[in-house]
């Protein structure tokens, strides 16, 4: 069993290449949006059942998955790097697999914002992710994230764990997908 988190800023590429990485790999695909917008035609996003719902959602997925005989998960994620919150989830993730014997390995990509936000227009983007849709919102929370959080690493800032950083600004989700299984094999 292994679990891949795969994370970055908005708009860069997180379940595009997450879906060609399914395709070539036995590993399955949870992307951040598969609950965000199941739970958001009920509730408005940040709301406390919104986020209770969520994390209810997931965790039932992850807790299952783990002790399944799947062959691992891709789970996307935005993480805020200075949110002590946000890194406690990710590490509660992982834990969720860790304790079945999982493998835990992250990646993380990086885009120049000029092409993040080119990507967030992306037809592929809006088809999956209906709160997306509205792009002039979708543009605005982008550049919201970018101003207020750190959603790259620095240098060794996750010690030991295995990382592999990629920089997608111009390279396609195909080759990223197949760059992420050599490093995972």
């Amino acid at each position: 069993m292994k679990l891949v988190i795969l994370f970055g800023p908005p708009a860069v590429g997180k379940m595009t290449v997450g879906q060609e990485l399914e395709k070539i790999t036995t590993l399955r695909l949870f992307h951040n949006h598969m609950s965000l917008d199941l739970v958001h035609q009920f509730f408005d996003f940040g709301t406390p059942a919104f986020e209770r719902l969520d994390r209810r959602i997931r965790f039932a997925f992850f807790e299952e998955i783990a002790t399944s005989d799947l062959d691992g998960l891709i789970f996307t994620y935005v993480w805020d790097l200075n949110e002590p919150a946000d890194t406690d989830y990710i590490d509660t993730v992982a834990d969720v697999f860790r304790q079945q014997g999982a493998a835990v390995s992250y990646v993380e990509l990086k885009a120049d914002l000029s092409e993040r936000l080119k990507r967030n227009r992306d037809a592929h983007r809006l088809a999956c992710k209906p709160s997306k849709r509205d792009v002039a919102s979708s543009e605005s929370s982008l550049l919201y994230f970018e101003t207020n959080y750190r959603m790259n690493t620095r240098e060794g800032e996750l010690g030991q764990k295995p990382l592999l950083t990629l920089d997608i600004t111009s390279q396609e989700p195909l080759a990223t997908a197949q760059r992420i299984k050599e490093w995972l094999n």
